[in-house]
């Protein structure tokens, strides 16, 4: 018990304070979006929500729940390659649907993406998506050691 002050010290002293950055690229400050692109703490990065729109556009892609999962995962490619990371290094994803139905077409596009093994994942449908998208993507990555 007298080295608990001192083990308590030491833990204290080697976790020390997280490091958290917000990232953004030039056109998403330009586009005065309310929220970060991503946020980096310590070796992790949180990636937003994306949805199948063009960087910076205002509507999703046309063509369904298909072109709009490649472009989720053009988008979220692109912005980990932004922070020095790849598909590679995500971690997890969570994916709201705005129709469960469209699980199986969504899930062939992810695959194209990912391979094993793959990103732990939840997914679940949501009513209301922004700008009327069919689907929406956040991923977390880690930075390699």
């Amino acid at each position: 018990m007298k080295y608990l002050p001192t083990l308590i010290m030491l833990l204290s002293a080697s976790l020390g304070a997280a490091e958290v950055s917000h990232l953004n690229r030039d056109a998403a400050l330009e586009a005065g979006l309310p929220f970060s692109e991503a946020v980096r703490v310590n070796d992790t990065l949180y990636l937003s929500g994306e949805v199948g729109r063009k960087p910076f556009a205002t509507e999703v892609v046309p063509g369904g729940i298909e072109a709009e999962a490649r472009q989720i995962m053009e988008n979220i490619s692109g912005l980990l390659e932004a922070n020095g990371l790849g598909l590679e290094n995500v971690v997890k994803c969570t994916v709201m649907l705005a129709d469960i139905k469209e699980w199986p077409a969504f899930n062939a596009v992810y695959v194209e993406y990912f391979s094993a093994p793959y990103p732990a994942r939840s997914a679940f449908a949501a009513s209301g998506l922004a700008l009327g998208a069919s689907v929406e993507v956040e991923c977390i990555a880690a930075y390699p050691d």
